[in-house]
């Protein structure tokens, strides 16, 4: 789109929950951004999220990718359709915002990598939240800055209080985990080049099938250790802990701020019962900047189709681990210098 400062009209493949949040988001948080079309495979569905901001219901992901009232898409169907639809956008000149994973195999990840390239210019974006949260990004600017010298080792931590019967044990790599796969890639400013699941004593809070907790190492390119605990049935609530040391000092992601109790002989904070209040700044920045980059003619600097693809060949390593008991290599080449200028 031109370089100017009109209203960027946009299109949303699916209209699941995460649909109708980001179209709630760009209707009444987010300034300069119109979603002028919806599909779903669910017609009712794409109609109802339609009715909200007054857009038009298209049949499929294609055509409302052509259409001349679309300049920029976000897709949010289910994860086996991204690649389409991402390759879909590049193939027409179009930005597209693609909610996590970019593609369910490193392969399509690749074909994404490969068609945005031969393109010439960065389109895709990719969900990965995290780097928009003001702690998160209070963390980079410690380590970048040096303030606790070389980094060494980081401490994280993923629990839910309760996980969905449709939940598997593969999600805890593919849907959870690959959320600090992303940030700690970033943070760090290098790979993971290794992953490593093992299994501690389960939690009798689980359904039957569902391995939990799991306990996740990875080994970074540089050197750095990293331990992760995925816990999806902590009772508890939702609780995201990420702590770097360095050699001179250690920066620690801060908890969400919340009031303190004093009563009945106790003290005590809240803690927060999902996901969903827990990053929901972190959703309206990383849509304020996506649409203001578009507004303004620049070429995408969040997360990338490499970004995209690293998580997705990370998680897979993860998931290969947990069923072989092994230490799996994740093999990533170089990231190609298209994507240099757009590291951070």
């Amino acid at each position: 789109m031109p370089a100017d400062r009109r209203t960027v009209r946009i299109g949303v493949i699916g209209a699941g929950w995460i649909g109708r949040e980001h179209i709630r988001r760009l209707t009444d948080v987010v300034v300069g951004a119109r979603v002028t079309a919806v599909t779903d495979i669910d017609a009712e569905r794409a109609a109802e999220a339609a009715r909200y901001p007054g857009a038009a219901v298209h049949p499929d992901g294609a055509s409302l990718i052509a259409s001349p009232d679309v300049d920029a898409v976000v897709v949010t169907s289910s994860g086996p359709s991204h690649a389409e639809h991402v390759l879909t956008a590049i193939a027409t000149g179009k930005p597209v915002f693609c909610e996590k994973p970019l593609a369910t195999t490193a392969a399509d990840c690749l074909k994404i990598v490969e068609a945005e390239r031969a393109h010439g210019r960065r389109l895709v974006q990719v969900g990965f939240m995290r780097r928009f949260d003001l702690g998160y990004r209070q963390m980079k600017e410690v380590i970048d800055a040096g303030r606790i010298g070389t980094p060494l080792m980081v401490h994280c931590a993923h629990r839910n209080a309760s996980s969905a019967p449709a939940y598997t044990s593969d999600m805890a790599a593919l849907d959870t985990a690959v959320h600090e796969i992303d940030v700690l890639r970033w943070l760090l400013a290098d790979e993971i080049v290794s992953a490593q699941v093992i299994l501690p004593r389960p939690t009798t809070k689980k359904p039957a099938h569902l391995v939990d907790p799991q306990f996740m190492l990875f080994e970074t390119a540089k050197g750095v250790r990293v331990d992760l605990e995925v816990f999806v049935n902590c009772r508890y609530g939702y609780d995201i802990q990420c702590e770097a040391v360095g050699e001179d000092g250690l920066v620690r992601l801060p908890d969400p701020a919340a009031v303190g109790v004093r009563t009945a002989g106790a003290h005590s904070t809240a803690v927060l019962p999902d996901w969903t209040g827990r990053f929901a700044d972190a959703f309206d920045t990383e849509f304020r900047e996506w649409v203001a980059g578009l507004r303004a003619g620049h070429a995408s600097t969040g997360p990338s189709a490499w970004d995209g693809y690293a998580a997705t060949v990370i998680t897979g390593a993860a998931v290969e681990s947990r069923a072989t008991g092994r230490v799996v290599t994740t093999d990533i080449p170089r990231r190609p210098d298209f994507y240099d200028a757009f590291a951070g």
